[in-house]
């Protein structure tokens, strides 16, 4: 162990000095032969990553347990502007810092703008204060990083989602126009399978008309979600170049499709709007608690479009499987037929699907003109939070491998 003596700090002609009286409170002898040293480290402050692996000072002769050596070590400071933290005290060379076993340590945060130091504070810290700042910085950047990145590049996202939706028919006769085109032929190809040639039909509305209105509503959140999720493995593979540049935020690419896939929801939630219109003269009040559906909706799809394309660098039969995978959802979740179709012993398990409670909320605020089921409603919230911060996480922890990996 170490004790710390008149620590201080001090920033001279473009240095940063630390300057201690080291106390031995060990049982060793600390010996210039046994690699026994003081050494000076600067870190930048956001990433944790070392800038500066300063001078290591061998001991001077010996010290005894108990003995006292003074120490002023010299660092030279970052020459770009930055957030920084020196690191300072004892070390055996080609063992270890003496902090990283459990030691207490000299410790400084200082700022450099345009040339000018600024030394925050500085103070002898002790690794468990630090492990517990870092689990608590790491912890908060890990709530406030995902809606700061989207936030922040709100424009690029819209910019790119919106060249999405316009270059995906490009070219083709229909041009734009297969935007609406394409959920209305989707919807009613299911729509003649089930309510035509199977004759399914929902216990709220028996008839052809009902069935309509109801798969219609069940189809509002899985379009949406369905096109960004199908996508997400190989969006990153597809945008190479991007992931290449250092400077380009490729965590808005899995966002884009979570805006182009909300164009199409907003598309198919139209054609609704104007089905209800024209079969039953109005649409209910209770369409105003889509917000509350919406939101967790999209927070969702995101964080799983983060998880996916950062796991379809690596596992390239990713972009093969996850078709299989949403036709397998699909057909889990009661949006060609009601509910009372799924066997009751496997209903308590795919009802806490988030597609599930979202397929139900819409139809109980469009169709049946009540509010989404409270509890049902929190779930929802709760898995879109973990996926959303989840899903970032994730992404985060990864991306530094992508360039290597493309």
């Amino acid at each position: 162990m170490i004790g710390f003596r008149d620590a201080r700090v001090a920033v001279s002609d473009g240095a940063v000095e630390a300057a201690f009286t080291a106390e031995n409170r060990s049982r060793e002898t600390w010996s210039p032969e046994e690699g026994y040293a003081f050494g000076l480290q600067i870190f930048d402050r956001e990433t944790g990553m070392l800038v500066e692996d300063g001078i290591h000072l061998p001991v001077v002769g010996a010290v005894a347990p108990g003995g006292r050596a003074n120490v002023s070590l010299r660092g030279v400071v970052p020459p770009g502007d930055g957030r920084y933290r020196l690191i300072s005290g004892p070390l055996r060379e080609g063992v270890a810092w003496f902090h990283e076993r459990g030691a207490p340590f000299l410790m400084a945060d200082f700022d450099v703008c345009d040339g000018a130091v600024r030394v925050l504070r500085s103070y002898v810290m002790q690794p468990w204060r630090l492990a517990a700042e870092r689990i608590l910085g790491s912890l908060g950047r890990a709530l406030t990083l995902p809606f700061a990145t989207l936030w922040t590049h709100r424009s690029l996202i819209r910019t790119m989602a919106r060249r999405d939706v316009v270059s995906r028919y490009r070219g083709s006769l229909g041009g734009s126009l297969w935007t609406v085109l394409w959920p209305l032929l989707l919807m009613l190809t299911y729509f003649f399978v089930f309510g035509v040639v199977l004759e399914a039909r929902f216990a709220g509305d028996t008839s052809r008309t009902g069935f309509a209105l109801y798969f219609l509503t069940g189809m509002l959140p899985w379009l949406p979600f369905s096109e960004a999720a199908g996508r997400a493995p190989s969006v990153l593979l597809e945008h190479r170049n991007f992931v290449k540049k250092l400077v380009f935020p490729v965590e808005t690419l899995p966002a884009n499709l979570t805006v182009a896939g909300l164009f199409t929801g907003a598309v198919a939630l139209a054609l609704l709007m104007l089905a209800l219109f024209y079969l039953r003269g109005a649409v209910p009040m209770t369409a105003l608690w889509l917000p509350v559906l919406l939101i967790p909706q999209a927070a969702f799809t995101v964080g799983l479009c983060w998880f996916l394309s950062a796991l379809g660098v690596f596992a390239r039969d990713l972009g093969q499987m996850i078709g299989l995978l949403l036709t397998l959802w699909f057909f889990l979740t009661p949006i060609c037929y009601p509910e009372a179709s799924l066997p009751p012993a496997a209903l308590p398990v795919l009802s806490q699907s988030p597609i599930y409670i979202l397929v139900r909320g819409y139809r109980d605020v469009l169709l049946e003109a009540r509010m989404p089921d409270p509890v049902a409603l929190a779930k929802l919230w709760g898995m879109a939070a973990v996926a959303f911060l989840g899903g970032y996480a994730w992404f985060h922890k990864l991306r530094r491998s992508f360039a290597d990996v493309i």
